[in-house]
């Protein structure tokens, strides 16, 4: 059965929603902001407005990446400090924010606590104990928050869980996320040009001198971020977890390593495997290489194997044979479209989004399991009372 919110906190009763001061007519628009304007905030903030919304103002530490995002919203007032913004821009009715991972807990609070609703990119935490405080905080409040794992809202992936549900693969036995881009490169560690604040971008995390690397590829260091353990891993492990109904795995194992990305931390190549008790898991990653490039989730079954990527969905029936065609078929990009739509439609209905803090809680557990598992050297355990490893 799926994991419910109140088994994941048991103690924690769901706060009703509310209806906002300002209801919003038909023509109504939904004012936001942005926190971290660099690639994925500017690409996120362009949807919104396609959608219909207004950007009123931006955040950034990097006045490069607030000069790109003002060329897209001209009207929009800048910062440097979200509290800042937060504390002054008392019109708008939601917060984009798409920080670092060490960023997300602190930024996510401060906005429930300004009265924002909030689309917070994935992944959801930095580390197991964060989720768990990030749950409360959510239901403490009365805001909408969407967590950005597009495959909810994407109709294609809908239509694939509905033949796992109707029994199409039979008993699933091993599923099999992977995730291949031949990116790997040393890190540049060369002087950035611009200005940037460098102690507001390192906010809660270790002290330190500024090295550029870690700036411009935050994901790679373990004060900042969980890598593409968990980057990428809430996605595919969030769909392995939705489709099989089986909640977070009891228990990870993982090795990983740094092959051709030098002066990262956290490996560009690596293989977790994942307990669920009534199947297993494996997450590998490989970004030194390109074969089947991009991401898929191969899932077995006793009856079908269903594999799932950017194109959309196939299902062999059992016994495959190399000339089989699929029984199934569908082509279907994941849009970021539909989930905007999905969080812009709730900021009215005052209704969970497709992706509650509870859902993504939920897919990274197993990603930050296994980095914990990779570090220690040993098989890490999920405890059942709540979001603690042992």
């Amino acid at each position: 059965m799926p994991t419910t919110r109140r088994e994941l906190i048991p103690s924690l009763a769901a706060a009703p929603l509310f209806v906002p001061k300002s209801a919003f007519g038909a023509n109504d628009r939904i004012a936001y902001a942005v926190l971290a304007t660099g690639g994925r905030g500017r690409y996120v903030s362009k949807i919104f407005t396609k959608a219909g919304a207004e950007c009123a103002a931006l955040c950034d530490v990097y006045e490069p990446h607030l000069e790109l995002a003002k060329q897209d919203s001209p009207g929009a007032r800048t910062y440097v400090d979200y509290h800042e913004l937060l504390a002054k821009e008392t019109g708008i009715d939601a917060v984009l924010i798409a920080s670092p991972d060490h960023q997300h807990f602190p930024m996510l609070q401060a906005a429930l606590d300004a009265k924002k609703d909030v689309y917070l990119e994935k992944p959801l935490s930095k580390s197991l104990e964060e989720s768990a405080k990030m749950i409360q905080a959510v239901r403490r409040s009365r805001q909408v928050v969407q967590i950005g794992m597009q495959r909810r809202s994407a109709p294609a992936i809908m239509k694939a869980k509905k033949l796992v549900d109707d029994g199409v693969l039979g008993r699933i036995t091993l599923v099999k996320p992977q995730w291949h881009w031949n990116i790997a490169r040393k890190l540049d560690n060369s002087p950035l040009p611009g200005k940037l604040d460098w102690a507001r971008f390192l906010g809660n995390a270790r002290k330190r001198e500024l090295e550029p690397m870690r700036f411009r590829r935050w994901r790679y260091f373990w004060d900042y971020a969980g890598g593409n353990m968990t980057d990428q891993g809430t996605h595919l492990m969030d769909v392995v977890q939705w489709f099989t109904q089986s909640g977070p795995p009891k228990s990870a194992v993982c090795h990983g390593y740094v092959a051709k990305m030098e002066g990262a931390e956290h490996p560009d190549v690596f293989s977790a495997v994942f307990d669920f008790g009534g199947f297993m898991a494996t997450w590998t990653l490989d970004y030194a290489n390109s074969f089947q490039n991009g991401w898929s989730i191969t899932f077995l079954g006793d009856k079908g194997t269903m594999i799932l990527d950017d194109a959309g969905y196939k299902v062999y029936a059992e016994p495959w044979k190399k000339t089989a065609e699929p029984i199934y078929e569908e082509q279907a990009p994941v849009p970021v479209e539909a989930h905007v739509q999905n969080f812009f439609d709730c900021i009215k209905s005052r209704q969970d989004p497709n992706c509650t803090v509870e859902i993504a809680a939920a897919a990274v557990a197993g990603p930050h399991l296994a980095n914990l598992a990779m570090v220690k050297g040993r098989q890490m355990k999920l405890q059942a009372e709540g979001y603690r490893a042992s």
